[in-house]
């Protein structure tokens, strides 16, 4: 039978088939996840849906939520749940295992969670402000960005002696 094979997922596909590999839902991902980790997730999805209107939505490996753009996003794994919030500082505590800079002025706080008593503060602390940071004006979350003077070299010199802007020598 004619057809060809998804090169992302590497399933044959009849000819004339509609496949589609990479939509997926929040069920497919949580659908294995142990009783500590599942409540771990209930907790964390109710905290941020807590937050206010914002779009929750699944993408390939993750669950994302965002407002206008994704301020946090969990990786459902066989043992924990990898939580990514984005803030505009760093932050060195220990839940957090990693801290990188996904932008100028985001930084990506990776942090660990195998159970629902994880999931309090200071973690949802982090999650309102990132909800708030992500819809923050620009010009607020750069701060003030001015050019940088630069100071003009003096007019040309001649053997030492500066020339003044009409030609004659000073």
């Amino acid at each position: 039978m004619p057809g060809r094979e998804c090169y992302h997922c590497r399933q044959w596909i009849d000819e004339g088939q509609a496949h589609d590999c990479w939509t997926t839902t929040e069920a497919a991902l949580t659908r294995e996840l142990t009783d500590d980790l599942r409540d771990a997730w209930e907790r964390l999805r109710d905290a941020a849906a807590e937050l206010g209107e914002q779009r929750i939505y699944a993408s390939h490996n993750s669950i994302m939520f965002s407002r206008k753009s994704c301020y946090f996003f969990v990786r459902p794994k066989r043992t924990f749940l990898e939580v990514c919030i984005f803030l505009g500082r760093v932050v060195n505590m220990p839940p957090v295992r990693r801290v990188h800079a996904s932008s100028k002025t985001k930084f990506a706080h990776m942090l660990k969670v195998t159970h629902r008593d994880e999931v309090e503060a200071p973690m949802t602390d982090w999650l309102v402000e990132a909800y708030e940071y992500c819809m923050a004006p620009r010009a607020a979350t750069r701060g003030a960005r001015t050019k940088k003077k630069v100071a003009k070299r003096p007019a040309a010199t001649k053997k030492g002696t500066a020339v003044s802007k009409k030609g004659t020598k000073r």
